[in-house]
């Protein structure tokens, strides 16, 4: 080896071919653990080409190739095309229309429910008041259809 070569300064990437060299030597267990962890140490920390050429001569030039069984590849099954879902209901509604629907809903239940025992507390069945909450429904269904025959036409 010439003595210019051995004092010229190693790269980031030679760093790192030595750390890869060393990684492929202990998966060959020519390297035990600890053995592998001090020379890594010192191959990030190696200025020159001496400092790395130093952790590699106990180890072969070439390491030998893994063996690596070839495996065929399996042929890959056509895809069927999947069939495009028919959102229909409340699951195909725009979202401030599902939130709309569901504020509407909880408001209706909670009337229905103080209607109800407003009635039972009184033992007598009065004015059914809740039945005003129809009025946004309807408009609310209004909206909904419009909606939905806007996205049909899309």
């Amino acid at each position: 080896m010439s003595e210019g070569r051995e004092l010229m300064r190693v790269s980031d990437a030679e760093r790192q071919v030595a750390a890869d060299r060393l990684r492929a030597a202990m998966g060959e267990g020519r390297l035990d653990l600890l053995e592998y962890d001090n020379r890594l140490a010192l191959a990030y920390q190696a200025v020159t080409y001496r400092d790395l050429d130093q952790l590699f001569t106990d180890l072969p030039v070439h390491a030998a190739a893994p063996a690596v069984p070839v495996v065929a590849p399996r042929p890959v099954p056509p895809v069927a095309p999947r069939p495009v879902a028919v959102r229909t209901g409340f699951a195909g509604l725009p979202l401030a229309l599902k939130i709309l629907w569901g504020i509407w809903g909880i408001v209706v239940a909670i009337n229905l429910t103080v209607w109800l025992l407003v009635g039972v507390g009184d033992q007598e069945i009065v004015y059914f008041w809740p039945m005003w909450f129809a009025v946004p429904g309807a408009a609310l269904l209004g909206a909904t259809v419009v909606v939905n025959a806007v996205r049909a036409q899309k």
